[in-house]
């Protein structure tokens, strides 16, 4: 019972004395925790400048000129005369097809012309013999139109002959195939030895494409090539050509870089495809190195207009919500603005603002997912892109 009473009092007295600390401590004032310093933020001063707006267009490569070496009459192949992939002269000699078939035609041809020949030599000399006793009334009339028919006949068959034989000469003239421009010649699809020339053996035995000029095929919209025919309006040569001749165009290869050498619309479609709704353009570009070839995915790039005096932002300065358009402007006492704005056209990284933004406004370039309106941040001049 002692021991109970002595427990109970030991507890009460350890609970004031806690209270006590507490309370002193309470009155003292205890350390505040600390607060974060405002955070560092990127941005750039937004001025304007004049920047060209251009238009890009995905197209493909193609040969100025491309034309398939067809094998027109079939056989063996006997012979190639050109090194693949490289560079081959018009006239020049590259493939060889058994040519003895032909010749035989050729050599028959020509003795079924010598039996025409035979035919018309005697149809004349009988004509010519019974001509004037037909005069005299030696012979008779029959027999004169029996003469001419004979001659007439004889004349046909020889006009018949030589046709026969300038085809087998035409059909011998195919067994040795020559290149019909200067160009590129590709891998052949036969090899020596191989028949030629039927289904299912190869027909198309290659192609020479004409690399310079290079040519690229792309398309563009309705709205697209409305635009782009009145900035071009007055390159037309002919008003009533659909297309401009003299625009000036890049061409962005695949690794990014710029073709040394602008071109120009050569040829379009007479009109626009209806179930696609674009038009397709043809381009052609100098390639005197022979650095684009022919099959390769390239970006025709023109300047659709100037925009004089256009306020631009990095493309990742820019925030979109639900198709709504917003930049985080940071005031001159470092206070946070989320303004909405409309956006015009892209250019590379950067976007035109048509509206919403005002000349020497700072604009955020980072943490934009940790700014909020009214935020306190100290700006820091973003560093220059290299290059400028």
């Amino acid at each position: 019972m002692f021991r109970r009473i002595e427990n109970t009092a030991t507890r009460h007295n350890v609970a004031l004395a806690t209270l006590a600390l507490t309370t002193i401590l309470g009155a003292c004032g205890g350390p505040e925790p600390p607060t974060m310093p405002p955070m560092e933020v990127a941005v750039i001063d937004v001025q304007p400048r004049d920047i060209p707006i251009y238009f890009d267009m995905i197209g493909q490569t193609r040969g100025s000129v491309d034309i398939p070496i067809r094998a027109r009459v079939d056989g063996v192949l006997e012979e190639i005369h050109f090194l693949e992939g490289r560079p081959v002269e018009k006239g020049q000699l590259l493939y060889v097809i058994d040519p003895a078939p032909y010749q035989s035609k050729v050599v028959e041809a020509q003795g079924r012309l010598a039996e025409a020949q035979t035919q018309l030599a005697k149809a004349t000399s009988d004509l010519e013999r019974i001509r004037p006793l037909a005069e005299i009334d030696a012979v008779s009339q029959q027999d004169l139109d029996g003469a001419v028919a004979q001659y007439e006949a004889a004349r046909a068959s020889k006009q018949s002959a030589e046709a026969q034989v300038e085809q087998a000469e035409i059909q011998l003239g195919y067994t040795r195939l020559r290149s019909p421009i200067d160009g590129l010649i590709g891998i052949t699809e036969a090899k020596v030895g191989e028949y030629v020339g039927r289904d299912p053996n190869p027909v198309v035995l290659n192609f020479v494409s004409q690399i310079d000029p290079i040519r690229v095929r792309f398309s563009i919209n309705e709205r697209e090539y409305l635009r782009f025919r009145r900035q071009f309006a007055e390159n037309v040569h002919d008003r009533e050509d659909v297309a401009p001749r003299n625009a000036a165009l890049e061409l962005i290869l695949a690794d990014g870089s710029i073709h040394d050498h602008p071109g120009g619309i050569v040829t379009s479609d007479a009109a626009i495809d209806p179930t696609t709704g674009t038009l397709t353009l043809e381009a052609d570009f100098p390639n005197p190195d022979r650095i684009v070839l022919a099959g390769q995915f390239a970006r025709v790039r023109g300047v659709a207009e100037e925009r004089t005096g256009a306020l631009v932002v990095p493309q990742r300065a820019v925030m979109e919500i639900q198709g709504l358009y917003q930049l985080a402007v940071v005031g001159d006492d470092g206070t946070v603005e989320i303004r909405q704005v409309e956006m015009g056209p892209r250019v590379d990284d950067e976007w035109v603002v048509n509206s919403g933004l005002q000349t020497g406004e700072r604009v955020a370039l980072e943490g934009l997912q940790r700014l909020r309106p009214g935020a306190k941040v100290v700006a820091k001049p973003a560093p220059a892109p290299e290059g400028g």
